[in-house]
């Protein structure tokens, strides 16, 4: 009976191991190397705010913060783009019941609209080597029938009466198939045409559409007490039937804007979260070989307000989206930001507060935590997407100092990453390794692929080697005091019973 019991223990010691082998084994597809050299995460400002300063000179200065800003703050730039449904050919839509270009995708000439195209984009981007965000806004209709409802329900309807003209005598439902079949050809025509189009015209660029993923779990405006945030099953399913898209975008730009109803609600991570989430898992089978950028667009303030996100909000739509692996957030903005005096003001006392604290805490723990854990050659991901782990400073270590002298930064970092700091990293995230690179710690070059050269960055890091030494020494120490505690455990059982016997 002994002889029994102490094989069990081997086994489930044995099986415990090879759990533990097996989770740190698996790997995350590769993702391309981050928009900017040695920022796994970063802020984009994406907001017309050159009036502050030229107006009511009012400058933001946005480069203190990490916050990648165009010049002058435009909205199109070397840095992103954004093109309005106004802005790119000519894409059909309705107008308040009036058809413009035509109205529906299907009586609109492609070659008409990728001439124009054409054009739009060499002028917006006259710079052939744009690197930047690629950002396609087409919101009046969506390219699947039937998610066409409410508002858009027009293009179901307007498609379905040309049907009609030309068939009389059909059943409603040969008519509505027609209708279906018609709008959803052009519509993914429109749409992939256009993306090979933009990504042959400036190749370096990510080019994608906005709101693209979607998640639609807005479920917290009708039942806020049981809202739980996920995405409805049949909506995984219709983008899983969105892969012709995928396969064509270069990155993704998936929507996180927050209404007011939402400030400060435990429902705000809980419609962040799977949101992101689901444009991660897109990401992820878009492509054999790599994961696609994910840059989330968020607001600064709560969506069709001027109220500034509080500051767990931040936590949970910045925050969120570095801890879930995404390239950066896009903070959008309308003109509304730069319209008078007061609201620059605003923006600028946000920027300089909040905001542009916790940004720089972010984009700097990214940094920290790549070098620590991925050699530089990785970004850091939850192991566990719905841990509730955050790449944050450790505000016993570090610190965020404003520079008193006009030269250099406004603002910069101080400290050091504990060993402890570090170990804990290594429990809660993982890495997800930049093409070229693989291992647990991205540390092995793989193929002829490289990461270009990064910048050594301010705040000072412990020696990558060191740490992964010690981590691992750490980790092997715990799993032995485990066993350790399983074998004593089943000992004390033994000798119980045999007192017994």
């Amino acid at each position: 009976m002994v002889l029994m019991e102490l094989r069990l223990l081997v086994l489930a010691m044995w099986v415990g191991a090879g759990v533990k082998l097996q989770v740190q084994g698996d790997q995350m597809k590769p993702s391309w190397a981050p928009l900017i050299p040695n920022r796994p995460f970063v802020v984009v400002w994406n907001a017309p705010t050159e009036s502050c300063r030229l107006r009511f000179k009012v400058d933001l200065d946005l480069r203190v913060f990490d916050i990648v800003a165009n010049l002058n703050e435009t909205l199109s730039g070397p840095n992103v783009t954004i093109f309005y449904h106004s802005h790119l050919g000519y894409y059909p839509y309705y107008s308040n019941g009036i058809p413009i270009n035509g109205g529906l995708p299907q009586n609109q000439s492609i070659s008409k609209h990728l001439s124009k195209a054409r054009a739009d984009i060499d002028k917006l981007i006259p710079h052939k080597d744009f690197r930047g965000l690629g950002v396609i806004d087409w919101e009046n209709w969506r390219p699947q029938w039937v998610r066409n409802w409410g508002s858009k329900d027009i293009y179901r309807n307007k498609s379905k009466e040309q049907i009609r003209k030309l068939h009389p005598n059909w059943p409603e439902s040969k008519v509505e198939k027609e209708a279906k079949e018609s709008f959803e050809r052009a519509g993914q025509a429109f749409m992939n045409l256009t993306l090979a189009l933009a990504e042959g015209r400036r190749p370096d660029g990510l080019w994608g559409f906005y709101l693209f993923p979607d998640c639609y779990n807005y479920g917290y405006k009708q039942h806020p007490q049981r809202y739980t945030g996920e995405c409805p099953n049949v909506e995984h399913v219709r983008n899983d039937h969105l892969m012709w898209l995928w396969k064509e975008s270069m990155a993704l730009y998936p929507s996180i804007y927050l209404d007011y109803e939402l400030k400060s609600s435990p429902n705000t991570v809980k419609f962040v979260h799977y949101r992101v989430k689901e444009a991660m898992r897109i990401a992820s089978i878009a492509r054999p070989d790599v994961t696609l950028p994910v840059f989330v667009y968020s607001r600064p303030f709560y969506a069709y307000t001027f109220v500034v996100l509080s500051e767990s909000d931040l936590v949970h739509t910045i925050g969120e989206s570095a801890a879930l692996g995404a390239s950066g957030v896009v903070l959008w903005g309308s003109s509304e930001y730069s319209r008078t005096q007061r609201n620059c003001l605003t923006v600028k006392k946000y920027i300089d507060g909040s905001l542009g604290h916790y940004v720089i805490n972010v984009t700097s723990a990214a940094k920290l935590c790549s070098k620590a854990l991925c050699k530089k050659n990785g970004r850091c991901v939850r192991k566990s997407l719905d841990s509730g782990a955050y790449l944050h400073l450790n505000p016993r270590f570090f610190h965020i100092h404003r520079n008193p002298t006009p030269r250099g930064p406004h603002f910069h970092v101080s400290g050091h990453l504990n060993n402890f700091d570090i170990l804990d990293m290594k429990h809660k995230f993982t890495c997800q390794c930049y093409q070229g690179w693989t291992g647990v710690y991205c540390e092995m070059p793989q193929g002829p692929l490289h990461t270009p050269p990064i910048l050594q960055p301010t705040v000072p890091l412990p020696h990558p080697k060191e740490n992964s030494l010690l981590g691992d020494i750490l980790l092997l120490l715990s799993l032995h005091f485990s066993c350790l505690c399983i074998i004593m455990f089943l000992g004390l059982c033994l000798i119980i019973k045999c007192l017994i016997l």
